[in-house]
């Protein structure tokens, strides 16, 4: 039998937890559930989800403005600078959408890197209107108060 607060195995004869000193045995009528638990899951989902769509611009970017762009007659019309302006700006787009799925994934896997990695993510997403500045609201709403640290650890340990 293991203690369902911190985990700790106890013995059949034990009527508290000799760790954390919880009652054994004893099953709350209501599962327990940390504000932060529900949130991260939606946070996570939402990261992976705006970052595939912030993927489709930096494909389509490099691939007018890459070498399989000139096929349709170079780019006469345009100063010399801009096809590898856009091409820059798509790696960008690519990155960016890259770095946002893989947020996404260590938030929904409880990573202890996750969090750091989603508030500084975040901060930059202010900057994109609607749907990013959306998220990186949602985002620093969630996980950044000094109370959600302790908690994204404690959720980070279990998984």
């Amino acid at each position: 039998m293991y203690c369902d607060r911190c985990g700790t195995q106890l013995q059949e004869s034990q009527a508290y937890c000799p760790r954390c000193g919880k009652q054994a045995g004893s099953v709350p009528l209501m599962p327990v559930r940390s504000r932060l638990a529900g949130h991260v899951r939606l946070l996570g989902i939402l990261w992976l989800a705006i970052s595939v769509f912030s993927l489709l611009p930096g494909i389509v970017l490099l691939t007018i403005f890459g070498h399989a762009g000139y096929w349709w007659g170079g780019f006469s019309g345009f100063p010399y600078f801009v096809p590898g302006l856009m091409r820059f700006i798509g790696l960008l787009f690519l990155g960016g959408g890259v770095l946002g799925i893989i947020t996404g994934w260590g938030l929904l896997e409880h990573q202890p890197w996750a969090r750091m990695l989603a508030i500084v993510l975040g901060v930059f997403r202010l900057l994109e209107p609607p749907f990013g500045t959306a998220l990186g609201i949602y985002t620093l709403w969630v996980l950044l108060p000094s109370g959600s640290e302790e908690e994204y650890r404690r959720m980070a340990r279990v998984a």
